[in-house]
């Protein structure tokens, strides 16, 4: 008798099986929180070509190299002025702790960057504690408030995000506390799915008019961004621009989100690296490359990524997930002073493990991150959490300068196209920049 062979199938796999068995039973479709976890190409797949005799770098304890970062020159009377360009992406209230929003504050203001409000309005707490906070107005206008729009230091309409484009915000009842109800107007404990487009406007002449709006209840003051999810970047760009924007934020498709279904954060969207070149090009053909300034986020992890994503075009990046880990989560263990407790057994609960969990939309962060658990939240406490993710950002604009003085640049917005070469065909064909060792660019030129 033959011996049988155990050979998995390729397009119906363990994965696929056990998405067939669950719609199956359950009739339902998965949410969960965090990005995509499908492969994709990301910033690893692109590499610098740093200075040697044909280019000379910069000496790292003596040579000076530049990160300050301006946004909103277009027509704000008070543009932002950061000392890095390494931003902390939306997160609301009501996805985060309290405590969370405090920590970001906290370490955004040390670091001399901004934060950003998310979905739900404004907290006093990250409002003090925020030197440099963005507004958000989302379509769901939950939390909304005029006074604390002139409060801002800049706005951030939202059109569009990376993880869900084309769909609407998600807060599941369970995370709906009392605080986060009387903020939004929600009844306690009730699922919250808000609209997938603002309810005041059917086109971008519309969109002039809400920024004409926010322009009047603001006096011109402040920097409007229009945050899009990257899909049909190119055309949303221009759009973007012609309607008044002073900033583009683009999200790639490995940008993260609170809850929504895992069919959105999978399949659609494109990957934050075919997304910049896209927006580049867009802002060079309305000739305002440098005067509407350039915001990438999605996937955004380590001072490389930040280096590489300037080099390609953008002026600044935002980071959303890589700071949730840095406040622990997936870790572990949390955090009681300096002594660690084990997180292990409350992960297993949710029937997952540390590295593993995509469990922010049920509100039992292990480590007390994504929660409005009275007894959880305080599982991350605000100093430990700034000093964390403060340590986090340092590392990173230390990593940025690092490559931009390897590259004999003395201003990390002086890194450009031409020091990068892509590793993989994908990347070069994304990314724009020749594939290493050769001068082809797949689609664009037809050199060796």
């Amino acid at each position: 008798m033959s011996r049988l062979r155990l050979e998995e199938s390729y397009s119906f796999n363990r994965d696929v099986l056990d998405y067939i068995q669950h719609a199956s039973e359950h009739g339902l479709y998965e949410i969960r929180g965090l990005g995509a976890k499908r492969k994709l190409p990301t910033f690893d797949d692109l590499t610098f070509l740093t200075a040697s005799a044909s280019r000379y770098p910069l000496e790292g304890y003596r040579e000076k190299c530049v990160s300050k970062t301006v946004l909103g020159t277009r027509h704000a009377k008070q543009p932002v002025e950061l000392e890095i360009p390494i931003t902390i992406a939306g997160m609301s209230f009501g996805a985060l702790s309290a405590n969370v929003k405090d920590a970001l504050g906290r370490a955004a203001t040390a670091m001399g960057t901004s934060t950003t409000t998310g979905d739900g309005g404004m907290t006093p707490e990250e409002r003090v504690s925020s030197k440099t906070l963005v507004y958000q107005c989302l379509p769901s206008r939950y939390g909304f408030n005029p006074d604390d729009l002139r409060k801002a230091d800049a706005i951030e309409l939202v059109i569009g995000q990376g993880a869900k484009p084309g769909g609407g915000g998600m807060l599941l009842g369970q995370k709906i506390s009392p605080r986060v109800a009387k903020m939004r107007t929600l009844p306690e404990g009730i699922d919250q799915r808000s609209a997938c487009r603002h309810p005041d406007w059917t086109g971008p002449d519309d969109l002039t008019i809400k920024i004409e709006e926010l322009r009047e209840i603001t006096d011109w003051r402040v920097p409007i961004y229009i945050k899009l999810g990257a899909t049909r970047v190119r055309e949303d760009v221009k759009l973007a621009v012609k309607a008044g924007a002073d900033v583009v934020v683009i999200d790639g498709m490995q940008g993260g989100t609170a809850a929504t279904q895992q069919v959105f954060i999978e399949n659609t969207g494109i990957p934050t690296l075919a997304a910049i070149p896209l927006a580049v090009q867009a802002l060079e053909e309305m000739d305002v490359f440098g005067e509407v300034q350039l915001i990438i986020s999605g996937g955004i992890r380590t001072g490389a990524d930040v280096a590489k994503a300037l080099a390609l075009g953008a002026d600044a990046v935002a980071i959303g997930q890589g700071v949730l880990m840095s406040l622990g989560c997936n870790s572990e263990h949390w955090c009681q002073g300096d002594k660690k407790i084990d997180a292990t057994a409350d992960y297993a609960k949710l029937d997952t493990a540390p590295g593993y969990c995509h469990h922010c939309h049920t509100g039992k962060c292990p480590v007390g991150v994504t929660t409005q658990d009275p007894q959880l939240e305080q599982r991350m406490q605000p100093e430990w959490g700034a000093r964390r993710l403060k340590n986090y950002l340092q590392t990173m604009t230390m990593e940025l300068t690092t490559l931009a003085r390897a590259c004999g640049k003395s201003n990390v917005h002086h890194l450009e196209r031409e020091d990068l070469v892509a590793l993989t065909i994908e990347a070069a064909a994304m990314a724009k920049v020749p594939l290493a060792g050769t001068s082809w660019i797949p689609g664009a030129s037809g050199g060796v």
